[in-house]
């Protein structure tokens, strides 16, 4: 596929693609080729590279990020950007099923693959979110330097303490900017029933952006399918025959800093057998790693061997909270590993 695009544009060809693992992976190069291409070239006889379909397949994402947000700052994004994995999790949440019964069905209906690694695991959002990034902060990221959690983990008792606290989970990529910073995720994330992203069900996407001029903006549609990803390229190609032309693919580069290190606040699951002591252990060690505690929930135990309760967190790094989690799995009393997402808004309660 890289060849074929590269070929095609050193040969004075548009290019219109859909393909979002090839842009992620080689997005600096094709934006220096393009760049080569169209060198000492008038704006009317640039060469085209048009992309809108590899991210949120219908979702005109794309071209809202290159022209609606250059005078505005960006403060953050967040996506339901995969339509198997929200199928799965509607699934989950709204009919009781669990990950295997959910992937079955997503399966059956063709929104997974055979191997639905890519989606499941959250990489495909991964280099979705990559995109948006270099489109919104000016930033081009290694892909495998974004933090990426699937929803392997997620179990029917998560949805039972998600309802408990007033919400559902989906799986999100989210990329945060504060001061000359760029942080971003992609990971199962505990959203309230309050938020509007909380709605999106089934294979739908949808992506809200957070600016300084326009506030919360929330794009939401049709994100795969032949259908919608087929108008998107189509729409690219109409625009290029109409002679619309943008001057580079993606949008210049910022002076900021991508960092790993992000802050939230956090869910926090634990697998146990009934001892002595646990809550007050629970404290030490999150005051050892400088975690506040929220509130401790715990339904009641149905199944000594499926006995669980969740922390969730004051507002902590990513850092610590994986200190805390490293801690308490070597605790005698603690069944397996632990699991933890973020949560959406800081103001979630």
């Amino acid at each position: 596929a890289k060849d074929v695009v590269f070929n095609a544009l050193t040969n004075g060809k548009h290019v219109v693609t859909a393909n979002k693992a090839l842009i992620a992976d080689c997005l600096s190069e094709i934006e220096r080729h393009v760049s080569s291409v169209n060198e000492g070239k008038a704006m009317s006889e640039s060469i085209q590279f048009n992309y809108e379909a590899a991210v949120c397949g219908g979702i005109p994402i794309i071209s809202s990020l290159q022209s609606d947000y250059p005078g505005d700052d960006i403060s953050m994004i967040a996506g339901i950007i995969n339509g198997c994995t929200n199928f799965m999790l509607t699934g989950m949440d709204r009919d009781g099923l669990t990950y295997d019964e959910s992937l079955a069905e997503a399966s059956k209906l063709g929104y997974a693959e055979a191997d639905p690694t890519l989606d499941v695991g959250g990489f495909d959002a991964r280099s979705k979110l990559k995109i948006m990034m270099r489109l919104a902060y000016g930033i081009d990221i290694d892909e495998k330097n974004i933090p990426c959690r699937g929803i392997q983990e997620l179990t029917s008792v998560d949805y039972d303490y998600a309802k408990k606290l007033g919400g559902t989970i989906k799986l999100l990529g989210v990329a945060d900017k504060v001061g000359d910073k760029v942080s971003g995720f992609v990971s199962p994330c505990y959203v309230s029933y309050s938020d509007s992203l909380s709605n999106v069900n089934d294979a739908t996407n949808a992506v809200e952006i957070s600016s300084s001029n326009l506030q919360r903006t929330t794009y939401i549609g049709q994100g795969a399918g032949r259908f919608p990803t087929a108008n998107s390229c189509v729409n690219d190609i109409a625009a290029i025959a109409k002679g619309d032309k943008t001057a580079a693919p993606f949008n210049p580069e910022q002076d900021v800093k991508y960092v790993q290190k992000y802050e939230s606040v956090f869910y926090l699951r634990l697998k146990y057998t009934d001892a002595l002591g646990i809550t007050r252990q629970c404290g030490e060690v999150c005051e050892k790693h400088g975690v506040s505690i929220h509130s401790i929930l715990q339904n009641p135990v149905t199944s000594k061997n499926n006995a669980a309760f969740v922390i969730v967190t004051e507002k902590v790094s990513n850092t610590a909270l994986k200190k805390v989690v490293a801690e308490l799995e070597d605790l005698d009393w603690v069944q397996g590993p632990a699991f933890w997402m973020p949560v959406l808004r800081p103001d979630w309660a």
